[in-house]
């Protein structure tokens, strides 16, 4: 029996389709993105597995996971993200139809590290204030450059708000400047944390003794919002503000009155909440900020990472093999046992 893959027409690194097609037994369907649902009501139909896009802002609602659109696909076993996260999937609802759901988790993990951590030094050494000034100030004013005096990273305190692929990354490359690691994570023991750079503390002492902080976590019911005036209000004075995570996760009203008080010295911001944020928000306004297109994760080693192991992980479950990546892994028997009754 052929399995059939099906993906929307979103761009993804050629590596995933060539793997995918090379492997016998498994046909590979693409979906305009754009197109009626009623046209493809016969693909979704037949399809056994279904590789969609993990950004929200990316993807039509009419393709998010749902109940009403799991009704749709009545041989669908698996659902598989481009990314770490999965926003556009109902997980509680592909369980209880007894559908697998799997991720890319650390796929980008590199990329999402690295960019934090150029976050953290740009705000810092106040790289691109200074960028600004020199390309706009008038030469006929005489400027001082230690009005653009920035702070070293090197014996700073970094607070993570999650240690998961992505934090305990950020952990060994701010380690490697000297910095004081600290960690909260609710599902993880001090021995998992420390085993991965960083001490675990309670989120209170992280916000108070923190010069940096930086977001880790997923989006969920325990997170969203989680950073509002409150938190925010709670960090250390003077502090820096980053999230490389998902928009939702921090209030940006929130973040901007702590910045415009004073009470925060800079903030990085890769997520929002909606994607892309109006042209005039009010955070895009303030030179202490340093705004990205949640880009974090966007290079193209990650991406050809992501397609690489999202076919190998597809071609894992068409094997009949256990994938690493699951995220409902309580559905993988009656998942694996549909599998079996159709073949």
């Amino acid at each position: 029996m052929t399995l059939q893959i099906v993906r929307l027409d979103r761009w993804i690194d050629p590596c995933f389709d060539e793997m995918i097609q090379a492997h016998p037994g498994v046909k590979l369907s693409i979906i305009e993105t754009d197109s009626p649902m009623q046209d493809n009501l016969a693909l979704m139909a037949r399809t056994d597995l279904y590789h969609t896009t993990a950004s929200r802002g990316e993807t039509p609602l009419h393709w998010h996971i749902t109940p009403e659109l799991l009704k749709s696909w009545p041989r669908l076993k698996v659902v598989s993200s481009t990314g770490a996260g999965y926003d556009t999937i109902d997980v509680q609802a592909c369980t209880d139809a007894g559908v697998l759901v799997v991720n890319q988790s650390g796929a980008n993990a590199d990329s999402v590290a690295e960019h934090a951590l150029g976050m953290m030094l740009t705000l810092l050494h106040r790289i691109s204030e200074s960028d600004h000034v020199l390309r706009t100030y008038d030469r006929r004013v005489a400027v001082s450059r230690e009005s653009l005096m920035g702070r070293e990273l090197r014996g700073k305190t970094l607070g993570l708000v999650g240690i998961g692929e992505i934090g305990q990354r950020v952990a060994r490359l701010a380690k490697a400047f000297g910095v004081r690691v600290l960690a909260t994570d609710p599902y993880l023991e001090d021995a998992q944390v420390e085993q991965r750079g960083a001490l675990r503390v309670p989120l209170a002492q992280l916000l108070a003794e923190s010069d940096v902080i930086s977001v880790h976590c997923p989006r969920n019911q325990e997170t969203e919002y989680l950073f509002n005036a409150e938190l925010f209000q709670a960090m250390k004075p003077n502090s820096v503000f980053i999230s490389t995570a998902r928009g939702g996760i921090h209030d940006e009203q929130a973040l901007y009155e702590a910045l415009v008080s004073g009470h925060l010295s800079a903030a990085g911001v890769d997520v929002w909440d909606p994607e892309p944020p109006v042209q005039d928000h009010p955070l895009l306004t303030l030179p202490n900020v340093l705004a990205s297109f949640h880009t974090a994760g966007v290079t193209h080693e990650a991406r050809h990472n992501v397609a690489r192991l999202g076919a190998e992980q597809l071609l894992q479950i068409c094997r009949g093999e256990t994938p690493p990546r699951m995220v409902n892994p309580e559905v993988l028997d009656r998942v694996m046992a549909r599998f079996a009754s159709e073949a």
